[in-house]
């Protein structure tokens, strides 16, 4: 960013204090009510000029951050790009709640998805009452406005008594922590008006305290073969 004098950023998403690394006079632009092809329209306005853009997403850009269509049309316009990892907002949830999200014996598959609401449809066979019946960790990111129906769909699998967590702007100042089972978790959320900007956690990890150390660090392990020098 500091590097860059053009920068597109999610303005409903980004904290506003990140805009204080762009460099003084960039130009700034808040794609927030704009188009996917507004927006790619900026990067290659831009790149035509001899100018770096920053886009600066939220979280990290491999997961509900639209950047396979953004760089689906840079190709096709042949504006060259690179892509910097961040922080996923399931990863800092976690961190924020003091879980792992594997825990031996407990739990060592997590699911990273989505209701469709008004976004796009989910494909066959993702929707949460396919995905439930594995009872495997599941994080839910933009979905937190349909909170009444996730536990709907997910009560029948994971049980009414399952630990559940909302975790809104994690690892932000403002950031908000809610626990619960699952029969709670929802008049929590309405209880303290979180609409957007969280993710939903729900299963057994949440609360696991009895499970085995992991086998990579137990002193039964068998010893790996020293190769020959």
């Amino acid at each position: 960013m500091a590097a860059s004098p053009v920068c597109l950023y999610a303005g409903s998403l980004v904290p506003l204090e990140l805009l204080a690394h762009c460099p003084t006079g960039a130009r700034t632009v808040d794609t927030a009510r704009l188009t996917l092809d507004e927006i790619v329209a900026e990067m290659v306005s831009a790149h035509a000029g001899g100018l770096d853009v920053a886009r600066l997403h939220s979280g990290d850009p491999s997961v509900f951050s639209a950047m396979a269509e953004q760089m689906r049309r840079l190709d096709a316009a042949g504006v060259p790009y690179d892509v910097t990892p961040g922080v996923p907002a399931f990863a800092a949830a976690a961190a924020s709640l003091g879980r792992e999200l594997t825990v031996p014996t407990v739990g060592q598959t997590v699911i990273l998805t989505r209701v469709s609401g008004q976004a796009t449809p989910m494909p066959p066979g993702e929707d949460l009452a396919t995905l439930g019946a594995s009872r495997a960790t599941i994080v839910l990111h933009l979905a937190v406005q349909r909170i009444d129906d996730v536990v709907a769909a997910l009560v029948p699998h994971y049980g009414a008594d399952c630990p559940a967590a909302v975790v809104a702007y994690a690892s932000r100042p403002d950031e908000l922590i809610l626990r619960g089972p699952l029969s709670t978790i929802a008049a929590q959320v309405h209880a303290a008006a979180v609409k957007r900007t969280a993710v939903i956690v729900v299963g057994q990890v949440l609360t696991a305290l009895n499970f085995p150390d992991s086998h990579l660090y137990s002193p039964t392990r068998p010893a790996s073969p020293r190769l020959a020098s």
